[in-house]
């Protein structure tokens, strides 16, 4: 007999584990209004916190926002029932207590949680050029470094905001004393650090990949992002889309013996990597199939790679045809999202809502066990014309992927 709040959740999903969605502002930027969100709702946590431009998937990871940060904000929340009613309990306290039941004993004894998360950020402009930091550096202000992954799923991508193009890098030939140049001017208005990067056009159905120590300026599409479980970051950039960056950015992930040098700033930099003059060929990614499409599309679905340069985490798109069931196993476990269409996964009904009202639940988000996974997900897809889409987010080195 089930006793706690989790092993309940567990149970009645029979392995699956219905999540909440979860919804994250960011004070600096203008949301781009295609994460479905009801229009009278992206503002619904006032002015100061700005606008709602973030969606964030299965995650165990709190949003650094401030000090207006709300109670559990950026932390995803299981949906169950108990006693007649629906309950919330958080996927991060259901993982602390029944730990390899829920992510496997592979990533429960490696990392004693679950280490990434996944999100849709979606700016009307492009975000200022910035670098996630590496391990060793994140760990001298106590955090982790953060290697992340994009794709522009095409369901959330009727436009393409305001600047669909994305800086990555440092052009070949420039100097370290033009960068370094850069961020001493950073309180000086335009510190004009993308003169020296080169900006790609986004296309929607491909991805990039983003390691740590790489400066970034990521544009306007609605982004499918999953991530290392970590928030570090500092930006480089001062003005972007005529916004001033706060100079308090510059130096966020700093420790506090280097405030003001800039030679530390410089360090963070992974400079073979950002002047790697073949960024298409090593950070771009086009979507692989797991399996040859014939065979794949006979058994009824079509599975595919979309993030897969990291081994940090990794995320496919499953297409389930019309009409069809498929039965999918995995070797990890994941946390999904559906964008396209609607029938059942096990125990639960899919679907995917065209609004959601800020607190409304809704069918379309999950996380699939280990065991589950592994014991294969029975997928039906109820409509004889529209295919169900879903997007599955996974942990450190899935077993899976052999490229």
């Amino acid at each position: 007999m089930a006793n706690s709040l989790a092993e309940k959740a567990l149970e009645q999903g029979q392995g699956i584990l219905r999540l909440a969605p979860t919804w994250v502002p960011r004070s600096f930027c203008v949301p781009g209004r295609r994460i479905k969100l009801h229009p009278d709702d992206y503002y619904v946590l006032g002015g100061e916190r700005g606008g709602i431009d973030e969606r964030w998937f299965s995650s165990t990871t709190p949003a650094e926002n401030g000090p207006l940060t709300g109670k559990n904000e950026g932390l995803s929340q299981v949906v169950l029932e108990d006693g007649g009613k629906e309950v919330q309990i958080l996927l991060k306290d259901v993982v602390d207590e029944l730990k390899g039941a829920i992510i496997g004993d592979r990533l429960w004894n490696e990392y004693g949680s679950w280490p990434m998360y996944s999100k849709f950020f979606d700016n009307m402009g492009p975000l200022p050029h910035h670098i996630h930091h590496n391990d060793e550096h994140a760990a001298k202000i106590g955090q982790k470094g953060k290697p992340e992954a994009y794709y522009f799923p095409p369901q959330v991508n009727n436009h393409g905001g305001d600047f669909p193009y994305t800086f990555f890098g440092i052009t070949p030939g420039t100097t370290k004393e033009e960068i370094k140049e850069c961020l001493m001017n950073f309180s000086k208005g335009d510190n004009k650090i993308t003169n020296f990067s080169s900006a790609f056009r986004l296309e929607p159905g491909t991805g990039w990949d983003v390691p740590p120590g790489m400066l970034h300026a990521p544009g306007s599409m609605c982004t499918y992002e999953p991530q290392k479980a970590s928030d570090v970051f500092a930006m480089y950039q001062s003005l972007v889309n005529e916004a001033i960056i706060p100079e308090e950015l510059l130096w966020n992930g700093t420790p506090k013996d280097r405030m003001g040098d800039y030679d530390q700033l410089m360090e963070v930099i992974d400079w073979e990597l950002n002047t790697d003059p073949n960024m298409l060929e090593t950070r771009f990614m086009r979507p692989v199939p797991v399996r040859p499409l014939e065979e794949m599309e006979a058994e009824g679905y079509v599975d595919k790679w979309i993030c897969y340069r990291s081994e940090a985490f990794s995320a496919k798109e499953l297409t389930v045809l019309p009409g069809q069931t498929v039965t999918i196993k995995d070797s990890a476990c994941y946390g999904m999202i559906m964008m396209q269409g609607h029938g059942t996964m096990g125990v639960w009904d899919i679907e995917t809502p065209s609004l959601i009202r800020y607190g409304q639940l809704t069918h379309d988000e999950y996380f699939v066990t280990e065991k589950a996974a592994k014991a294969g997900v029975t997928i039906v897809n109820h409509s004889k014309t529209d295919p169900i889409v879903m997007l599955k987010h996974f942990g450190p080195k899935n077993p899976d992927l052999k490229l």
